[in-house]
């Protein structure tokens, strides 16, 4: 191990930055040059069936077969013309990376002569085998027949490897039976459910919106190591975060990292996948320096949600397989390294009208607040209500050691929406009459004409919140960054549609009853800020202070994964997934069931790797260390010095003894939690084993193998050393 470390820092030291070849183009002009986007398909399909495809696109109909076998043709032709000779569905199962099975143009026709060919039968509908995906027990695994089925409103791309060229469809991905066994149908579920819901809402201020999007920005944070020093790192190989190692002397502590000058390595990595990107559609405008050593952020131009989760998965496998030309390993872990912030994604969340109107930015006159406060109060309202179930949205194993830490927002969802929002709402409570007066006097009396001169950046920005308003969006913040963003915006679609529903329900019940369709809408909205107050926070989520407040308005605070994701299979949770075809009882439990041993797997995987380290790795070197030193206290003896030279090393040996001595116990007191855990038939009882038993030996075996790491010498340490891994390009 010792070599291979010294052998890596050498590798390291010896590396040049990659020269990536300008391609002599504006990005403006390459942006999109490998996606079936508007233009291609203008141009290499029939103009009829064009028109036709662009018109189920918009209103959501099933595309006819005709078209298909129109639109099937039209790719082949493009595809083959940049070099594809394979064409794929690509989707996103539950594994929470995207799955790709290839098949070739090449085909025999009847007389057997060689062809290419490419049919709107392949285009629409595929069957891979579904028999090793996670499914959460609704197939057998000898039950193997499942569906990718065509998403037309995600654009084909082609991605190009190794010299060859590959056609790749966006897909949903269900059983044989039915149900949705990825990430993609539910999310499109939910947006069709949002947009109505929002779309009946808009409908009390402007007739004319026929259509409303969701609109996303993710973020992306990520952590950046030389391949030679991962490599040299067999926890981080095998679990994506260092198990062990001490924290260094200078760390993030100085934060003279964040929007530091870019390395030049890293600069050209960057230049290199934000080129590949840019051919592939994927609008990445920003990028700099995080906080943590080693860490970086990019984040692209808003989008429709559904293409945005497409091109964020699409990016973080760019970023790995960019990242090997330029001997790089990209983490996306969560918490690669304790002790220095971690990775999230940042989720801006929005809605949009087909009339040019962003929803949740304020207006210049009265009525465009009333509708700004209608769809800002609903969003609100929504995440208190189900608050535990955009929780569980965002749990995972990795996600959990974030929350909470190091500028990642805490376990206990709040919303901040700055100074000026909030007391814009407060006047609105604290107004328990309404005026009915006519015009615009009822939003004065009410204080609301504070609201046309605020400005679009109106608040302040809380790092610490987990659902932060930003202006004119919404920024989800607690979500994981090796998460697939679908989980998350599935939720939060289905419980802003829920809560406008609701809006439009009552808002219409006041109006029958002779109320001004204004005055309605206020008293409504009123109701919800009363409602929803308890989960409205301006101060520091980091603190304990908040933790104590939080508990007494109410609010969950649920740190680990297997207790947040209980909130997937309450009843109320059943019935409102039901309600919106989002998920069936049955989806939902096996998703539940998936996640929880997604969940298990992955603390098993640290478990196994920290005492196969410790073990085979840390105590043999300890050992020999020891032995060294004991050989010094006997050579120093027979020198005829007496004890006092030698009391140092001795105490060090001992030293060294109780800490092997705490492993070896630790590490087989962990094995056996891990056997008695793996006996609990119910899976969440296993889970929740895992989370209290089998963890709860990490930290004794952590802190003895750090105390080791500091006294054994530095060439003897078989793990690369911590600040090396963090400081070394």
């Amino acid at each position: 191990m010792a070599i291979l470390r010294f052998k890596a820092l050498e590798l390291v030291d010896q590396r040049k930055p990659v020269t990536v070849p300008s391609t002599g183009e504006r990005r403006s002009d390459s942006f999109g040059k490998n996606v079936f986007n508007l233009e291609a398909m203008r141009a290499n399909m029939p103009g009829e069936y064009f028109k036709k495809l662009q018109s189920a696109i918009k209103q959501g109909t099933p595309v006819e077969r005709s078209v298909a076998d129109a639109v099937a043709s039209a790719m082949k032709t493009w595809a083959m013309a940049k070099g594809a000779t394979h064409y794929t569905h690509w989707f996103q199962p539950l594994t929470g990376s995207t799955a790709e099975k290839h098949d070739s143009f090449f085909d025999l026709n009847s007389d057997g002569r060689p062809i290419e060919n490419f049919k709107g039968s392949a285009l629409v509908q595929q069957e891979p085998d579904a028999s090793s995906f996670p499914n959460g027990g609704i197939r057998n695994t000898f039950e193997a027949r499942g569906y990718t089925a065509w998403d037309p409103t995600s654009p084909a791309f082609i991605i190009e490897t190794a010299g060859a060229s590959t056609l790749c469809i966006p897909t949903i991905f269900v059983a044989y039976t039915g149900e949705a066994l990825d990430y993609k149908a539910p999310l499109l579920k939910s947006l069709a459910a949002l947009e109505k819901a929002a779309l009946d809402v808009c409908q009390y201020f402007d007739k004319d919106v026929n259509r409303v999007s969701t609109t996303l920005g993710i973020e992306q944070e990520y952590f950046v190591v030389d391949k030679a020093l991962f490599d040299a790192r067999p926890d981080l190989v095998m679990t994506g975060r260092t198990l062990f190692g001490h924290a260094p002397a200078k760390g993030q502590q100085l934060e003279d990292h964040y929007f530091g000058s870019i390395p030049s390595r890293v600069h050209a990595f960057m230049l290199d996948f934000e080129e590949e990107s840019n051919r592939l559609g994927i609008p990445l405008r920003t990028r700099h320096n995080e906080v943590a050593p080693n860490q970086y952020e990019c984040a692209p131009t808003f989008e429709d949600a559904n293409l945005a989760v497409d091109h964020n998965q699409l990016l973080m496998d760019i970023m790995d397989r960019v990242a090997e030309k330029h001997n790089f390993k990209v983490l996306l872990h969560e918490k690669p390294y304790a002790g220095v912030n971690g990775s999230g994604k940042h989720n801006n969340w929005a809605m949009s009208t087909d009339t040019g109107v962003n929803l949740l930015a304020p207006g210049r006159r009265p009525k465009e607040n009333l509708q700004f406060l209608a769809f800002f109060i609903s969003t609100i309202t929504a995440v208190h209500r189900y608050g535990d179930l955009l929780r569980a949205s965002i749990a995972s194993a990795s996600n959990d050691h974030r929350l909470g830490a190091n500028e990642a927002p805490p376990a206990i969802m709040s919303v901040f929406v700055g100074s000026q929002l909030d007391s814009v709402l407060n006047e609105l409570e604290r107004t328990a009459k309404l005026p009915l007066d006519k015009g615009d006097n009822i939003y004065l009396k009410l204080g609301i004409d504070k609201i046309p001169a605020i400005l679009l950046d109106n608040t302040d920005r809380n790092r610490t919140s987990p659902f932060a308003f930003t202006g004119n969006k919404f920024e989800f913040r607690a979500v994981g960054s090796s998460a697939n963003c679908s989980s998350s915006m599935t939720v939060l679609n289905t419980i802003v549609a829920e809560q406008l529903i609701e809006f439009k329900a009552s808002v219409d019940e006041l109006i029958e009853q002779g109320k001004k369709k204004e005055v309605a809408i206020v008293e409504v909205l009123r109701e919800y800020v009363i409602a929803s107050k308890h989960i409205r926070f301006e101060g520091n989520g980091y603190s304990d202070e908040w933790k104590d407040e939080a508990a007494q308005r109410g609010l969950s605070n649920i740190p680990t994964t297997p207790q947040a994701l209980d909130a997937l299979i309450r009843d109320d949770a059943a019935e409102l997934f039901a309600r919106h075809n989002i998920f069936s009882h049955v989806e939902l439990h096996a998703r539940h069931e998936i996640l929880l041993e997604d969940y298990i797997k992955k603390i098993q995987i640290e478990s196994r790797t920290m005492g196969d380290l410790a073990i085979n790795h840390i105590i043999p070197t300890a050992v020999a260390y020891q032995t060294k030193l004991i050989t010094n206290v006997r050579g120093l003896r027979e020198l005829g010095l007496d004890d006092e030279h030698s009391q140092v090393t001795v105490d060090t040996i001992k030293a060294i003894s109780r800490h092997i001595s705490t492993i070896k116990t630790q590490v087989d007191e962990m094995v056996n939690a891990r056997k008695v855990a793996n006996k609990t038939e119910d899976t969440r009882d296993r889970a929740i084993a895992y989370c209290d038993t089998v963890k709860s030996h990490f930290d004794p075996i952590r802190r003895s193998v750090d105390k080791l790491e500091l006294m054994v010498a530095d060439e003897d340490w078989p793990l690369v050393k911590y600040r090396e891994l963090m400081f070394r390009h």
